[in-house]
């Protein structure tokens, strides 16, 4: 089976189990969002949602935030693990929404990612899920999943990023990248399955014998 092929069959059956992509992370605006996605950095998205009300209880937009002591930010944050970088990076962060761009969240790549604490990743998922913006989001799951299905060689998250990009409709790229994290958390998942058990992989790989090895990201 041709890349293209293989890149079709898992459109198309991704789009069947997943209709519906909701986004992972409770937010009510896009500096919610925006807080979220960083406070998700090394920890689950479930353990962000079980944080994040009280914190945006206190303070829902930059101009509220910055009000808000860093240890006070840190003693909220803590289960959401490395306290005091993140909270460090909100207060700045707010000062900087306030200080360069009115108080708002920029709907631009590189403003985004000139935040503190705000990577491309983060960025990413920023102007996906808050702005429309078309964009695909590679985290670990995505990196993974791509590997097993034959999509790309890609030694990190940019470079197989670029392959997707190749591959996929733009006008999929925002739905697609929570399905495949959605089939990655559920179906095809780090140490269940291996390359040879889940449904797109056996349908991508018939004939895989042994466990497959990415690269990690």
């Amino acid at each position: 089976m041709l890349k293209k092929d293989r890149a079709s069959l898992i459109l198309n059956r991704l789009n069947e189990i997943y209709p519906e992509t909701p986004i992972p992370l409770n937010h009510k605006n896009k500096f919610e969002l925006l807080i979220a996605v960083l406070l998700s950095a090394q920890c689950t998205d479930e353990r962000v949602n079980e944080v994040t009300p009280k914190l945006f209880s206190l303070a829902n937009n930059a101009k509220k935030m910055i009000k808000i002591p860093v240890k006070k930010i840190a003693s909220i944050i803590r289960p959401c693990g490395l306290a005091p970088q993140k909270s460090a990076y909100i207060s700045i962060l707010s000062k900087i929404l306030i200080e360069k761009h009115n108080a708002n969240v920029p709907g631009d790549f590189i403003a985004l990612e000139n935040l503190p604490g705000v990577g491309h990743k983060t960025a990413s998922v920023v102007m996906s899920q808050g702005f429309g913006y078309p964009a695909f989001p590679v985290d670990t799951h995505i990196h993974r999943l791509a590997q097993r299905w034959g999509l790309t060689k890609g030694k990190n998250v940019l470079e197989t990023e670029k392959d997707l990009k190749k591959l996929f409709p733009k006008n999929s790229w925002n739905k697609l990248h929570l399905q495949i994290i959605f089939y990655g958390r559920s179906h095809c998942t780090a140490r269940g399955c291996d390359g040879t058990v889940c449904e797109i992989c056996k349908t991508c790989y018939p004939n895989r014998k042994n466990p497959f090895k990415a690269n990690k990201a």
